[in-house]
Order: structure tokens, then C-alpha cells, then sequence
């Protein structure tokens, strides 16, 4: 999946209404465009489109950016009279189904999904969009993240707010893993538990969550959504991204749900403020959930990907760059069993295998310190985000390898393999080349967890060069090969196998 920032058509519009209307002003804002590589008998090939999604067609039929994004506020059409542009400032914002993040699997059905109420059913095969779904429509939430989880069956598990009169409430969401007709879609899906936000008009923002065999672990992080102001934000003049704000001020707290019973543990689980968009896997050992996650402890970075940023050169790209939090891998711990009979100051981490601690605080908390997962060595490369595993493997369980890409620059710039016992890392890397997120794809019936590939879609900026698929040896991270394709790719977030 990736976001492709389009430049409409030049209008009658003067130079400065034209520039206002026609781009986007935040990376993560461009429309979706869903690109394949095909392997089969040992030949690439490549196809692209466009998402069909009413955001795209209502834009490209104005000749404008008609629908607001995270980081764009879709101005009043300028042809309209004045009081007609003055009355659109008050309308309700139209919500925007650009489904740019990531492709999900529901019930057998393949979707590309954001952060909003909308999905898009596609046809992996062509590319094709097929139909437009709305959450709301199945289960009362305004949206769900793009990173649900799997059980083996086909039983996904997501998380959604839902906002009302009287506050708002974060949602685990358990879909079921069979259709009962041909137009099932997200028919059967429920609310296995609410969870109420510390302050009820300033939720947290949140990317993915946690799962374990028998928990769902949720990180109610400082990175607030303030709805009011997002609510207000057509009106002010103001992006939704404007509403979102680095809170240092609050503590991250872990919530831990029973995913069979819906039950919230009592358990208060705290640490230090930080910021996580991705985690990479969570799983039980003696009593305690183990979470390993890509940790940022400035989560104010959202709005360092705003293009007339990423755009500048030289030393002004180097000071963003540098000011930009990076994230890292840390693993916690959180013990399931606190009672009032475990004694104050305790370190309640009984395994032998990480340094992460948890202590029982006066008050009854339980504060939590992380474990670097990585050695200094990754620093050099600028910390690492888009972890992936060997999921069918090791999703839920106890675990050895995870990939991701090192953030040299703004956008990843190396694909690097972590050994979570050790913290030795494998590294591949070429100057001006980017590659995206690492996919992983099991050998069959393998017994060893990192046997398989990795593959990423790589970019570059440079003329004389092409964009390629790279595939690497998952195990040793030599390049086995890579199929190039003569035409310039944007950076994408996260993509997907699908196995014929």
C-alpha cells in the first residue's frame, strides 16, 4: 500500500488559490494507490491503481482537493459567491474513505483500511475496488485501526473509539472467521469490552494494540486527540492533525483485557510518556504478558511528515531530522497477578531472560521499566519502526526474530533483522535507496522461525536508477535477487503476501 500525493490540472484559479487547493500538506494525506508484484515461474510483474474510493473520484471530477485529510483542510469551492463560500465554512466535514494505510483480511476478504469508519473491499488479483464498508453500519464505533490481529481460525481482533454527547470510550472488537452468506462482510462482529479514556474529551491516539493467546494489551499513550477541537476545526480554519497533541504531561498506561471473557484486569500498569505506533509481538511466560513494542519517547514527531518539510534540503532537512523523536524496540513486562499481599518495591518480573521490571508502587500501581531490545549499535541507523515476524509462526507466542527499517532519514533508508536473545543485528543497506516495510514469507512446514524471505519494495530518487522488489534470505539477509521496474514509486506504509 502507498500514499501518492496527485497535482491536479492547472484551472482559471489565480496562483496562489490554485496552490491552496490542488496539494496536499501532509505525507501520510495523498491518495492510495495499490501496487503488485506478481511471482510466478520465476517472472515479476507489476501492476498499480488507483483506489476507487469517493475521495479519489470526488477530487478528480472537481479538478481539486474537494475532501480534507489528516493534514489538508479542504477549502470552499472559489467558484461559489461569497456568502456561499462563508455558509460552507459551517457544514459538517465531509469524512474522507482514502483507505491508505494497510490491506486487512476479514472473513476471507481482502481490505485496504485506515483510521477512519471507512474500508474498501479489493480484489487482490486486480487491483479492482469492489466495495465500500462502513463500520458504523456493523457495531457502534467511528472507525478501527489498520492493524487488526489474527487467530489461526480466521478470528480477527481490532480496536475503535466511539465518540458521543457524553465522552468517548475505546472498543475491543472481535470479528468472527466464517461468512454466513455471500454478502456477510462484517456481519457478527462485537464489542468484547469498552474502556473508559482518562480525561473523556481527550482520548488517546492509538495505532495498533497488543494480543497475546489470551489478552488484548492496549497502550493509552500521550498523544491526545483533543475532540473538541477537531470537532471545531473546519471552523477555525484547521487540519484534524491540528487537533492532535503531544502530551507529556500523563503518564502511558497498559491495559489488560481477558479477549475470551472481555474481562479489564485490575491491575494498573504505568510507565514512563512515550510513543508507539507499531508493536511488534506479545506473548505470556510464567504468569506475566511479555509486550515488545517500537517506542518513541517524543511523540510530537506527526507533524515533522508535513511536505513542505520533507521538501527542504541540506541543513534545514537535517535539523527536522534531527529534532524528530526515533523510535526503538523495548520490551515490558506486566505481571497478571497483583494483589494487596505483594509487597511494595517488589520487582514482580520473575523472567530470567529480560531486565525489564515492574514494581509495586504505594499507591497500589504497578510501575513498569523497559528492556532495550537492540545494542547501541542501532542508534547509528536511527532506531528502526514497520516490525514485522514471522506471524503465522510466532503471533501470540514466544519469539526470537523481528525485521524492520532504520530511519536513517525521514523515511526508512535500511531493512534490518533483530535477534531479541542476543540483540545482534543483520543489516542490508544502499546508498539513495529506500526500502519499505520487510514482509515476511515463511518456507513451508520449515522448522526453523527466520526460515523464509523478506521482501520490500525499494525507491530512489536518483535518475539513472529504478525502483526494484528486493528479496533477501530472511536467515542470513543475503539478497537473493531483486526484479526492478522503470518507473518512479512513492514510499509506501504496509503491504501484504497473498499466497495462489
Amino acid at each position: 500500500m502507498a500514499v501518492k500525493e496527485v497535482a491536479f490540472a492547472p484551472t482559471d484559479l489565480s496562483e496562489p488559490e490554485l496552490l491552496m487547493h490542488s496539494k496536499f500538506n501532509h505525507w501520510f494525506d495523498g491518495m492510495a494507490l495499490l501496487h503488485q508484484f506478481q511471482l510466478e515461474n520465476g517472472t515479476v510483474t507489476y501492476k498499480s491503481k488507483f483506489l476507487q474510493s469517493d475521495s479519489y473520484v470526488t477530487n478528480s471530477q472537481h479538478n481539486r482537493i474537494v475532501v480534507s485529510e489528516f493534514g489538508t483542510l479542504a477549502v470552499p469551492d472559489p467558484c461559489k459567491s461569497i456568502f456561499g463560500r462563508f455558509i460552507s465554512w459551517f457544514e459538517m466535514p465531509r469524512s474522507t474513505d482514502n483507505s491508505s494505510v494497510n490491506y486487512v483480511v476479514y472473513k476471507g476478504d481482502y481490505y485496504v483500511s485506515s483510521e477512519t469508519s471507512y474500508m474498501h473491499k479489493v480484489d487482490p488479483e486486480t487491483l479492482e475496488t469492489k466495495e465500500k464498508v462502513d463500520w458504523s453500519k456493523f457495531i457502534a464505533v467511528n472507525g478501527a485501526t489498520a492493524h487488526p490481529h489474527y487467530e489461526p481460525d480466521g478470528t480477527a481482533y481490532n480496536m475503535g473509539n466511539s465518540y458521543g454527547k457524553h465522552g468517548s470510550s475505546y472498543n475491543i472488537i472481535r470479528i468472527p472467521p466464517q461468512k454466513s452468506n455471500c454478502s456477510d462482510m462484517l456481519q457478527g462482529a462485537k464489542v468484547v469490552c469498552s474502556i473508559a479514556p482518562a480525561e473523556k474529551m481527550k482520548p488517546s491516539y492509538y495505532h495498533s494494540f497488543g494480543m497475546s493467546e489470551n489478552y488484548v494489551i492496549f497502550i493509552e499513550q500521550p498523544i491526545k486527540l483533543n475532540l473538541p477541537r477537531i470537532i471545531t476545526s473546519k471552523f477555525l480554519g484547521k487540519p484534524i492533525a491540528d487537533g492532535i497533541n503531544w502530551e507529556p504531561q500523563y503518564k502511558t498506561r497498559f491495559h489488560v483485557v481477558n479477549k475470551h471473557t472481555g474481562e479489564l484486569l485490575p491491575g494498573q500498569f504505568y510507565s514512563k510518556p512515550f510513543a508507539t505506533f507499531h508493536q511488534i509481538n506479545t506473548f505470556e511466560d510464567q504468569g506475566c504478558v511479555v509486550l515488545d513494542l517500537c517506542c518513541q519517547d517524543d511523540g510530537g514527531s506527526l507533524h515533522n511528515y508535513q511536505l513542505q518539510n520533507l521538501r527542504k534540503a541540506g541543513e534545514g532537512l537535517d535539523q527536522i531530522y534531527n529534532s524528530t523523536a526515533r523510535a526503538f524496540p523495548r520490551r515490558f513486562v506486566l505481571p497478571l497477578n497483583v494483589d494487596s499481599s505483594v509487597p511494595i518495591g517488589q520487582n514482580l518480573n520473575p523472567l530470567s531472560y529480560t531486565s525489564a521490571s515492574a514494581v509495586k508502587e504505594a499507591d497500589g500501581t504497578v510501575w513498569c521499566m523497559h528492556e532495550n531490545l537492540h545494542s547501541e549499535d542501532l542508534k547509528e541507523f536511527g532506531g528502526l519502526e514497520f516490525p514485522q515476524i514471522n506471524y503465522s509462526r510466532c503471533n501470540g507466542k514466544k519469539y526470537r526474530f523481528f525485521y524492520g527499517c532504520g530511519f536513517g532519514h525521514l523515511v526508512g533508508d535500511s531493512l534490518i533483522k533483530i535477534d531479541t536473545e542476543t540483540k545482534q543485528m543483520k543489516i542490508w543497506q544502499e546508498d539513495g535507496f529506500y526500502p519499505s516495510e520487510p514482509v515476511f514469507v515463511p518456507v513451508p512446514k520449515a522448522t526453523a522461525e527466520d526460515s523464509g524471505v523478506i521482501l520490500s519494495v525499494v525507491v530512489t530518487p536518483l535518475q539513472n536508477k529504478n525502483t526494484f522488489l528486493l528479496i533477501l534470505d530472511a536467515e542470513t539477509f543475503r539478497e537473493l535477487g531483486r526484479a526492478e521496474v522503470p518507473i518512479q514509486l512513492p514510499y509506501g506504509f504496509h503491504g501484504i503476501f497473498v499466497p495462489r
